[in-house]
């Protein structure tokens, strides 16, 4: 019997981001070459009332496209797939927001700010800063923490990954993080975080880089094979 898992789309569609351009395409990959049948909704942020909005999904994704035009609404995504155990996936703007989320709702940080949507964000509450050096249009290389789940889908230690951001996690703030449980699983050759995951949860990971730009978008990638496999998983589980 063939599932079909309900997808969030969380991000503000534009013709204009590449990402979301990619997107019609991954879906009938994964649909023809995988098996996994999703059935995928777009929700603008701006149409997230609060954390309940969300709740009747198999997954929630978390796509590029900063500013959001709510942030209030893609933080209430991030807080959804998170306390209600939801496969949650976020990419560039969707890891910055899931870094603010858990900052503000579970490391004890309730001033925690992101520098793009607020630029007068003090040193102290920047979670998400300017990148010293803009990776708009880069590619890198991603080394993989062993026996994590990044790591697992991807199946090597180190990883080729394409971005298309100017903002990245606050280095002052990644221990508070860490401490209250978030775990950084992929960083960059300096030693910069590219990847964030809750083992505990069935699916929680986020990526700076945008694993939607993988190749020519016939092989979606293993991230996000992984996604569309946790939400088709919970959609059997609900049934």
């Amino acid at each position: 019997m063939t599932h079909t898992a309900r997808v969030a789309l969380v991000g503000d569609r534009s013709p204009h981001v590449r990402s979301h351009t990619r997107i019609p395409g991954l879906l009938d990959a994964l649909r023809e070459r995988d098996g996994l049948d999703l059935d995928a909704y777009w929700i603008p942020t701006w149409d997230i009332a609060d954390h309940t909005t969300l709740t009747g999904f198999d997954a929630i994704w978390v796509l590029p496209g900063s500013p959001y035009r709510s942030e209030a609404g893609a933080l209430a995504a991030i807080r959804t797939a998170r306390e209600d155990r939801i496969p949650l996936l976020g990419t560039c703007a969707g890891f910055q927001h899931v870094l603010l989320e858990y900052a503000r709702n579970v490391a004890g940080l309730p001033t925690a700010g992101h520098a793009e949507n607020a630029p007068d964000t003090s040193a102290a509450d920047a979670v998400v800063v300017p990148l010293a050096c803009s990776l708009v249009g880069h590619e890198g290389t991603v080394e993989l923490t062993a026996g994590s789940r990044a790591e697992a889908l991807i199946g090597a230690e180190r990883s080729i990954e394409r971005y298309h951001c100017n903002f990245g996690a606050g280095p002052h703030h990644v221990q508070l993080l860490r401490t209250h449980g978030l775990q950084f699983t992929g960083t960059d050759t300096d030693g910069e975080v590219r990847i964030a995951e809750l083992p505990e949860h069935p699916f929680f990971l986020a990526t700076l880089f945008q694993p939607e730009l993988a190749g020519d978008g016939t092989r979606p990638h293993p991230l996000i094979r992984g996604l569309a496999a946790a939400a088709v998983a919970r959609a059997k589980a609900t049934a």
